[in-house]
């Protein structure tokens, strides 16, 4: 296991990413050898793309409740080139307004992963419509095309036949499990998912969480939850109900990027559960 994250290709860029945690969250079920992987909350699809380059598993479902990342991976792993092409006349425009025109009038692939590319911190946000308001990163003009085609080639490669896409509720996605699979979840936060900050086009009610994680530890679905943690003296939520007899690991993500551009070093851990059927 333990590969590292510099030989993992990588080509899409998500505030929230796992791809530096994405070996030691994968090194917590050893040498075992699973039928499927789940990832029903996509995002960059970081565990899935580590998972795969070590064999971690036969087969891949990603899933997504947003359907334009959804559509987004299924372009990225048929037409990785043809995603290149449409990604670089954006880049070279670099129109960042016209192309959060674009994706909130028809959703076109390209228009979302430049968006992703461009816009503030890598962090989407979306508006009560659900339309992508973020700002454009000023600094940043995003990833150079050739280095995306190149991460888009070897990505389309490592899954090439052994990954599903699909545009679905995380909850629908848990039921079709069964003992044989492993699922890893990494819901929106709960300090991020409502309220002022809320940083997502849905939130996830905890109450609904807490009752799928019961779900899987009934069927004995092994599964890996990234959830909350702290930054600094600051916990971004209550730890999960004992009850669900889970196992919690604190994994160092590193200085908050955040508490930099406020003059403070603070580091951030996140916390990873592990269910009863892993122990």
């Amino acid at each position: 296991m333990g590969a590292k994250t510099s030989n993992v290709p990588h080509f899409l860029p998500y505030q929230g990413s796992k791809r530096r945690l994405a070996p030691a969250i994968l090194a917590t079920v050893g040498e075992r050898h699973f039928a499927r992987l789940f990832e029903p909350f996509a995002g960059s699809g970081a565990v899935t793309i580590a998972a795969a380059h070590a064999n971690l598993a036969d087969s891949f479902v990603l899933s997504d409740s947003l359907a334009p990342l959804a559509a987004l991976w299924r372009r990225a792993l048929a037409d990785p080139d043809g995603l290149a092409d449409a990604y670089t006349v954006l880049w070279r425009t670099a129109d960042y307004e016209g192309a959060r025109t674009t994706y909130n009038t028809s959703a076109p692939e390209a228009a979302l992963l430049y968006l992703l590319a461009r816009c503030v911190k890598n962090a989407p946000r979306f508006n009560l419509a659900g339309n992508f308001n973020q700002s454009a990163d000023k600094r940043r003009h995003g990833v150079e095309p050739e280095r995306l085609r190149r991460s888009l080639q070897q990505v389309a490669g490592l899954l090439h036949g052994r990954c599903e896409v699909r545009t679905a509720d995380f909850a629908e996605q848990l039921r079709l499990t069964v003992p044989r699979d492993l699922v890893y979840l990494d819901p929106p936060y709960q300090g991020t998912s409502q309220g002022r900050d809320r940083r997502y086009h849905q939130g996830l009610d905890r109450a609904e969480l807490v009752a799928a994680l019961e779900d899987l530890n009934r069927r004995r679905v092994p599964f890996l939850l990234s959830y909350d943690g702290r930054c600094g003296e600051r916990a971004f939520g209550p730890p999960l109900p004992a009850t669900l007899g889970l196992t919690l690991l604190e994994l160092n993500a590193g200085r908050s990027s955040q508490a930099t551009l406020s003059g403070r070093s603070e580091t951030t851990i996140e916390s990873l559960y592990m269910s009863p059927a892993l122990g």
